[in-house]
This record gives C-alpha cells, sequence and structure tokens, in this order.
C-alpha cells in the first residue's frame, strides 16, 4: 500500500486532567507544534473498544437498536463494548460483547478493520471483528440494566444496511465502517485474506492468552 499512517509523538510541555469520569476522562496537554509555539488540546482520553459485525448464514447482520443520550437518538449498532481491562485481549472482550448483548456465539473470528473514532479529539480506538458461523450462546442471558435493558435485536440483510447508510438514516460510526469494510473485503481479495483475530494492534498493546 502507498500509504499509511505513522505513529509519532509532538513534545508535551504540560498535562493536566481537569476531569476524571466513571470510564473515560479529559486531558489538556500544552503542545509543541513545529514552528515552536505551543497550543492546548483538550481530549478525551479513552480506554479503547471493540465492536462486532456478526454474519450468519444467510448473509444478515446481527444489529441492536440502543438509545445514546448524547446524541438523543436510538441508533442501530452492532454489538460493541469497552476494553474495561487494560491490556485485555480484544477477541475475548469482543466474545463477550456479543454474548452479553445478543446471547450469541460464533465458531470464525477475524479482524475487519481498526479505527480511530474521533481522533481530533478523542483517544478511543477500535478493533472491529467480523464474526461468522453464529449460532445461540449456551446457558441463560446475561442480565441487562439501564439502556440495554430497552435494546431491540434484528437480523438485516448487509445491502439494506448499506443502503441506509448511503441515505443517511443510519449513523453509528462501527455499524457503518463495519459494513462498508467488509463490502469492500468481499470485492476485493475476499474474507479469507482478512487479518487473523489475534492480529497486533498496537493502539491497545495486549498479551494474545
Amino acid at each position: 500500500m502507498g500509504i499509511k499512517d505513522t505513529a509519532e509523538q509532538w513534545q508535551v510541555v504540560t498535562s493536566t486532567t481537569p476531569f476524571t469520569g466513571n470510564k473515560t476522562s479529559v486531558r489538556t496537554d500544552e503542545v509543541v507544534m513545529p514552528d515552536g509555539s505551543t497550543a492546548l488540546r483538550d481530549y478525551q482520553v479513552h480506554p479503547g473498544s471493540v465492536a462486532v459485525l456478526a454474519l450468519d448464514d444467510e448473509g444478515r447482520v446481527l444489529v441492536l437498536r440502543q438509545y445514546r443520550h448524547p446524541v438523543r437518538h436510538k441508533l442501530w449498532e452492532i454489538p460493541a463494548g469497552l476494553l474495561d481491562v487494560p491490556g485485555e485481549n480484544p477477541l475475548h472482550a469482543a466474545q463477550r460483547e456479543l454474548y452479553e448483548e445478543a446471547h450469541v456465539k460464533a465458531e470464525d473470528w477475524r479482524v475487519l478493520t481498526d479505527v480511530y473514532t474521533t481522533p481530533g479529539g478523542c483517544d478511543e480506538a477500535v478493533r472491529i471483528f467480523l464474526a461468522q458461523g453464529i449460532s445461540e450462546a449456551d446457558g441463560e442471558r446475561f442480565e441487562v440494566f439501564a439502556e440495554e435493558a430497552d435494546m431491540e435485536l434484528a437480523r438485516v440483510p448487509l445491502a439494506e444496511l448499506a443502503r441506509g447508510a448511503l441515505a443517511g438514516e443510519l449513523h453509528n460510526n462501527c455499524l457503518v465502517v463495519g459494513v462498508f469494510a467488509l463490502l469492500a473485503a468481499q470485492a476485493g481479495d475476499g474474507i479469507d485474506a482478512l487479518r487473523p483475530a489475534d492480529a497486533p494492534w498496537p493502539a491497545r498493546p495486549f498479551e494474545n492468552v
């Protein structure tokens, strides 16, 4: 590939954390610019996330509808969740989220794509997995609460989700990115060319155990 993102660290003169929340915080860094001046940069510090595009044997994607208070919308999304434990294997986290949110397990896991959701104001990194060979999980369903208690589940054809995203009807970033990444993979080198589920992830290093 001709172009790729590269890691780089500009000098930080001062750093403060004016707000610390339950899962995330806000940091203010004074950063040295290329011309020698400094500028303040506020951003959300985030543990990282995983998301799962679960594709069934009929080419349908498992989606859920959940209320998201910051945007005052109920959004159709793919199962996703935080990397709650530092250094946690993202595959294990994705498998947990698929079970907890949809009571589903999958036989075949691959990395679909890795993204920074809003790099201008947040350091959140998300790994989106493709899960195939899905079936109902064993045992009782995970007990949900808060927004998740009102979730709806559906299985929607991949092409219909792509149409909804292009029409401005679907807005969740992981769903939109995952859908078009899968379409690109299918139209390109194929799903078998995707990275393995345990591929390195420099944005959120993990122990492969």
